[in-house]
């Protein structure tokens, strides 16, 4: 089992590591604990190099399977042999814009369900820039300004967004802690991370975020269109 150093700490830029096994047909290392994001949720997983033994090698691609994150290296880069000690460094620039751009779709999200009450209906993202599919029956410019007018005034409050990992149980006790249509959360988990934009937003997720949506910076709608009877997508860009 990977130890997730991101789920508590979004800000680690680099971390020591052990390398616990390899995988020599994809050219990949497990790790026992790691800060790079595997993906998943609509996020991206990080990028970001691997030093050992005086050499740097780059991540192609992080990857979680089961309770294990496999870290594959490019493949003309050496491989570290099972118990090594790595140092693990991400790209941070990249990471970063990331986790200002989930957060900014949490709090488009947020503004969402609590002024129209629409839910979730899916969503991805890429540095700066992401879409968010919302159970709308029509959709149109004015309302879509409103959205991004409402949804800047939360970025300027400097709502402190905070995380936790509670209980299966206590988690769902919280009114409304699945947002999308379908809840994706697996029968087996027994624990639940929540994030939450304090007074606007909580609900389950286990991607990275920024502390405080000031540092989201300037959310822009560059688009929306239908993808169905009530299915209506917004665009969004981070500035």
């Amino acid at each position: 089992m990977t130890e997730l150093l991101y789920q508590t700490d979004s800000y680690l830029r680099e971390f020591e590591a052990l390398v616990t096994a390899i995988n020599l047909d994809e050219h990949a290392v497990l790790l026992n604990r790691t800060a790079f994001y595997p993906g998943g949720g609509g996020q991206p997983c990080d990028l970001g190099v691997i030093l050992f033994n005086e050499v740097t090698v780059p991540l192609t691609r992080v990857q979680k399977r089961g309770a294990d994150v496999w870290h594959f290296i490019a493949p003309e880069s050496p491989l570290p042999q099972v118990g090594t000690s790595v140092l693990g460094r991400l790209d941070w620039k990249r990471r970063y814009a990331l986790m200002r751009t989930h957060t900014a779709l949490h709090i488009l999200c947020g503004v969402v369900f609590r002024d129209y009450g629409a839910l979730v209906t899916g969503g991805d993202m890429e540095p700066l820039q992401g879409r968010m599919d919302f159970e709308f029956e029509s959709m149109h410019g004015d309302l879509v300004r409103q959205i991004e007018a409402a949804v800047n005034l939360e970025v300027q409050k400097g709502r402190v967004v905070r995380v936790e990992i509670l209980p299966r149980e206590q988690a769902f006790q919280i009114p409304d802690l699945i947002r999308t249509k379908i809840n994706l959360l697996p029968e087996g988990i027994t624990h639940v991370r929540t994030v939450e934009i304090v007074g606007l937003d909580l609900q389950a997720d286990g991607g990275t975020h920024v502390q405080n949506t000031s540092e989201v910076g300037m959310v822009r709608v560059v688009d929306y269109k239908s993808k169905g009877k009530i299915n209506k997508r917004i665009y969004i860009e981070v500035m």
